[in-house]
């Protein structure tokens, strides 16, 4: 057996337990990387001098 294969197959065997702890606690990866795409979206809306709506902020 090739150690690409060894390294294939563990990473095999590690998904459903990724996929349990996505099931118990939620997706944090995902919830981060939608975090960071709306940091990012006013970060780039306050550097342009557009002052972002209510809305955008999640203020209320």
């Amino acid at each position: 057996m090739s150690p690409d294969s060894t390294r294939t197959e563990d990473r095999t065997e590690e998904l459903p337990i990724y996929e349990s702890l996505i099931r118990e606690r939620g997706d944090v990866v995902e919830e981060a990387r939608v975090v960071a795409e709306e940091t990012q979206h006013q970060m780039s809306l306050a550097l342009s001098g557009v002052a972002a709506t209510p809305h955008e902020t999640g203020a209320s």
